[in-house]
């Protein structure tokens, strides 16, 4: 199963490009719901136990998927490899060569996030040799009915086992410079031949350098590829040059988390990027940089692929120092119109800066944010990212649920400098009132994880919701004309959706540009 930090390297951009902090409650999927199916390449070393995956699925909306079959043909490497359902998994063998697995009940798939379906083993047999390769069709069905297809690549390599260096810490201020090293271990007792180092970066440590053999997103390293070759218990290491963007919020910390692969295991991960539409870093120009040789010592902790995946990893920490902070505004919004017309207003909040928040690594909310409805009128669009409040609670299983009197706002875990983030919300006027007044709240206690309690101006954390107003009246932010057809508020600053992703640029798992394509108009986004 992926862990947190492995699927977060692995969607990356889409899901943090959408600012999400939970998914609305799944509806029963609709016929005319489209599923994309996704399932890497896979280098399995000979010789070896094999490895463990498991397929992916995005739809065009959030939905629940009853009799759900994943049908798995690898009859071109029959005799070579075998496939089997991981412990639990309801697997069946359907020929030669076939594998059929059922899930046991009704799979999610968020129409943002997608859905994982039962682990396969993937594993050699005694007449599988390096070189072998052959194709891996996979095809689901949902209710009897094929839903989705795909089609990958299982080759036979050569097993090494690469293991992360030590992790280090450094010290500097926003937009202060400074250097560390990546250092990588040959654990096996085979010579490894060319090493991939890719990065999971957090929002403010750039890298000015472009050498030729990276790739990069504007500031932000992603991979990068050496050729050099580390014999059996040795290690090579590589420094690189970094600075902290100046909206680093301060004080804090920042992380970088570098994931060493073979060569091969990095074109598997990377494999159905363009099947996906992923949006591709681009090589720099500059010079190569090259791995220097380290003692083995150090080590505290042709087609290859590493065995023990588990050790691949080092840390970087950063003690952000100094004083940097971030004032959110809220934004609400001034309506007006007649009885029974249906308004739309774009209500949230500001980052006015100079930080920004980055919450990603923890995947909580930068804030929280508290919406009264106006008197007379009634909340009949309610963005998936907000829930009805009675009094003091909560009641999230009913997000997004209109008619409620208050709502409780969950924006998600990236707010940069300078941008503006809001859902819509769409009230109906049940009856007319002269400066009928609601409120937008940002910066409210919540006995949960994230939230933002240090603003530098909390005298702006409330802006009202002005319907009707009369002449003269103060009004929040933002608005909409008497036909209901609110505007959204103007963006400013960089694409959050492109900084936002971080060490998963190449989207790795390929389908983070689907993903972003598909989002819902009614969550929060900048």
């Amino acid at each position: 199963m992926l862990t947190h930090s492995t699927r977060r390297w692995l969607a990356g951009l889409g899901v943090a490009g959408a600012f999400v902090a939970a998914s609305a409650s799944p509806a029963v999927a609709a016929p005319a719901a489209e599923f994309d199916l996704y399932f890497e390449d896979v280098t399995v070393a000979a010789d070896s136990a094999g490895v463990v995956r498991s397929p992916s699925v995005y739809s065009s909306e959030s939905a629940v998927l009853n009799e759900v079959s994943v049908r798995y043909d690898y009859s071109s490497l029959a005799g070579k490899v075998t496939l089997a359902g991981e412990s639990g998994n309801d697997c069946t063998a359907d020929g030669e060569g076939v594998l059929l697995c059922r899930e046991n009940g009704p799979v999610t798939v968020d129409g943002l996030y997608g859905g994982f379906f039962g682990e396969v083993v993937i594993a050699p047999t005694d007449k599988a040799a390096k070189g072998d390769t052959g194709e891996l069709k996979i095809s689901l069905k949902v209710a009897g009915k094929e839903a989705s297809s795909y089609a990958s690549q299982i080759r036979v390599g050569e097993g090494v086992d690469l293991q992360g260096g030590p992790d280090s810490t450094v010290t500097a201020a926003p937009g202060g410079k400074f250097q560390a090293p990546v250092t990588v271990f040959n654990a096996g007792t085979t010579e490894v031949d060319g090493v991939v180092a890719m990065f999971d970066t957090d929002y403010g440590i750039r890298t000015k350098e472009r050498f030729d053999n990276c790739l990069y997103a504007d500031d932000f390293l992603f991979a990068c590829e050496f050729d050099e070759k580390i014999p059996a218990s040795g290690g090579a290491t590589a420094t690189f040059n970094y600075e902290l963007a100046t909206d680093t919020y301060a004080p804090g910390r920042e992380y970088s988390y570098a994931w060493f692969m073979t060569p091969a295991d990095f074109e598997d991960l990377l494999g159905i990027r363009k099947e996906a539409g992923a949006e591709e870093a681009r090589r720099g120009t500059g010079k190569t940089l090259s791995l220097k040789a380290v003692s083995a010592a150090r080590a505290a902790r042709a087609v290859q692929t590493d065995t023990d995946p588990s050790n691949n990893f080092s840390e970087l920490k950063v003690e952000v120092t100094g004083k940097n902070g971030a004032d959110l505004e809220a934004v609400g919004a001034t309506l007006n119109g007649k009885k029974g017309a249906e308004l739309t207003a774009a209500l949230g909040f500001r980052n006015n800066g100079p930080a920004t928040l980055d919450y990603l690594r923890s995947d909580s909310n930068v804030t929280y944010v508290d919406v009264t409805v106006p008197t007379g009128t009634t909340a009949v669009e309610v963005p998936v990212d907000c829930a009805p409040r009675t009094g003091s609670d909560v009641e999230w299983p009913e997000a997004g649920t209109p008619g409620a009197s208050e709502y409780r706002c969950y924006p998600g875990p990236f707010a940069a400098a300078g941008e503006t983030l809001t859902g819509e919300f769409t009230f109906r006027i049940d009856k007319v009132v002269a400066n009928a007044t609601g409120t937008i709240k940002v910066n409210v206690p919540c006995e949960c994880d994230g939230g933002f309690y240090e603003d530098l101006k909390p005298a702006n954390d409330v802006a009202k919701i002005l319907v009707n107003a009369a002449s003269g009246a103060g009004g929040g932010t933002g608005g909409g004309d008497g036909d209901g057809d609110g505007g959204s508020l103007p963006i400013t600053g960089q694409s959050t959706g492109l900084i936002a992703g971080l060490g998963a640029l190449l989207l790795a798992a390929g389908a983070g540009g689907y993903l972003v394509a598909k989002r819902r108009r009614t969550r929060f986004v900048a």
